[in-house]
């Protein structure tokens, strides 16, 4: 088993690449959204089009979320959104149009050429109110109380110290503020030999943890409120589980009780005491 040092390099190493990549090349490959190949990259299967949102930016769009955040975040005008793993933007320029020239949005990522890309296409649309930081989500470079909303789009499952996650989020929303994210849970243990192969882990799949165990991570980081927003299963085609199992491993996985899932989740931190809607005065 890999340490978390060696996970992160391996994560930042695979969305470096695809960082690099012209949107065309990205959406014609195996590592975009709307590629019809049947490669190795298992992040291609699972993202959601974001195509009818206002605010939509082509050229943020990589294609590697697993679900619509921002859809769900009841982001309001004056906002401040931090959005976890901004990648090239794609989420930011989507929360930006909610908050409005008044709202602030910061996306954080630990990825140099993701920061990189995603400064590019802020510049090139023009946007004095969307930042974009270097750092990692366990460690956030953000002042505590910051945030009304926080957004992340299938990151947190590629980050091997969740609850810490959990906690800064905690740390960086105002009392009474929320989150909206999309990831992907698992119901059912995947096969062990999973496990230790590292394009699944950065695909999503083999860094995922029960459904149980992520939302009581989210319960014992001390938020309330908790709602499942939407729920979808991700089937990874023959195709690809061939690049990695036998056909006696991929008979075993499609006949075993494993479900891989996309959800969206939703939670608030408790309002501070004797602010309204506390119940504590």
């Amino acid at each position: 088993m890999q340490t978390e040092n060696e996970l992160k390099s391996l994560v930042r190493e695979r969305y470096s690449a695809i960082a690099e990549q012209s949107t065309l090349e990205n959406a014609s490959s195996c590592c975009g959204a709307t590629s019809s190949c049947c490669g190795d990259e298992v992040y291609s299967i699972m993202a959601d089009d974001y195509t009818q949102l206002k605010g939509y930016a082509p050229d943020a769009d990589l294609g590697l979320g697993c679900g619509l955040p921002t859809a769900f975040a009841q982001i309001k005008e004056g906002d401040t959104v931090i959005d976890l793993g901004s990648g090239a933007g794609n989420d930011c320029f989507v929360a930006r149009s909610a908050v409005g020239e008044k709202g602030k949005v910061i996306g954080i990522d630990f990825t140099e050429k993701m920061i990189e890309k995603a400064r590019a296409n802020a510049d090139k649309l023009g946007f004095n109110n969307v930042e974009f930081r270097l750092g990692d989500i366990e460690q956030m470079p953000v002042a505590g109380n910051t945030a009304d909303v926080v957004v992340s789009n299938c990151v947190l499952n590629l980050v091997p110290n969740k609850p810490a996650v959990f906690k800064e989020i905690f740390r960086v929303l105002k009392p009474g503020a929320h989150f909206s994210i999309s990831d992907i849970v698992l119901d059912g243990q995947l096969p062990e030999k999973w496990k230790a192969i590292a394009e699944l882990y950065a695909g999503c799949v083999s860094g995922s943890i029960q459904q149980s165990d992520y939302l009581n991570h989210i319960q014992e980081a001390g938020f309330k409120n908790i709602k499942l927003q939407k729920e979808k299963l991700i089937t990874i085609p023959e195709e690809i589980l061939k690049n990695y199992l036998s056909e006696e491993e991929i008979i075993e996985y499609k006949t075993g009780k494993v479900a891989i899932k996309s959800i969206t989740v939703y939670a608030e931190k408790p309002a501070a005491c004797c602010e309204p809607g506390s119940g504590c005065c």
